[in-house]
């Protein structure tokens, strides 16, 4: 659909991250960032392993992802999601397929030995079918008492 638009995000806005978390998160009770100061938020989007891409749906902001390189080569989909309003117009798969093929480019020449993600039940319903449907694999399973 080319109504809808993946662009990163060049300039570093903690804001950004830090609202987007929560209005995509809520829904799904993220709750590790929620005590963050706005130091902390800050911090975080400065970091240079962070890269942070917003999707536009007829120009208006519809979710985004942030992928963030780690020390053992590879590139976690750290966070990722539509907004409220977005969900159920098969955007999903369109934004993670970008997030997917970002996070595999060969940025610095490089490519990452994996690309990871974390879900758990706090996530979509239909969060690890698609991760699945885009040839992820369960690597490991826990289970929280």
């Amino acid at each position: 659909d080319a109504r809808f638009q993946i662009r990163e995000r060049t300039e570093r806005d903690w804001h950004f991250n830090r609202d987007l978390y929560f209005v995509v998160g809520q829904q799904w009770d993220w709750t590790d960032k929620r005590p963050w100061t706005g130091a902390q938020w800050k911090e975080y989007a400065a970091a240079p392993e962070l890269r942070t891409f917003a999707a536009y749906y007829d120009d208006a902001l519809a979710g985004y992802y942030e992928l963030r390189s780690d020390i053992a080569g590879g590139v976690e989909i750290a966070y990722f999601g539509l907004l409220p309003e977005f969900i159920g117009r098969g955007l999903g798969g369109a934004l993670l397929t970008s997030a997917i093929e970002e996070a595999w480019s060969r940025r610095g020449g490089v490519a990452p030995r994996r690309v990871w993600v974390h879900t758990c039940n706090r996530d979509h319903p239909q969060a690890l079918a698609n991760y699945q449907a885009r040839g992820m694999l369960v690597y490991k399973v826990e289970e929280e008492q």
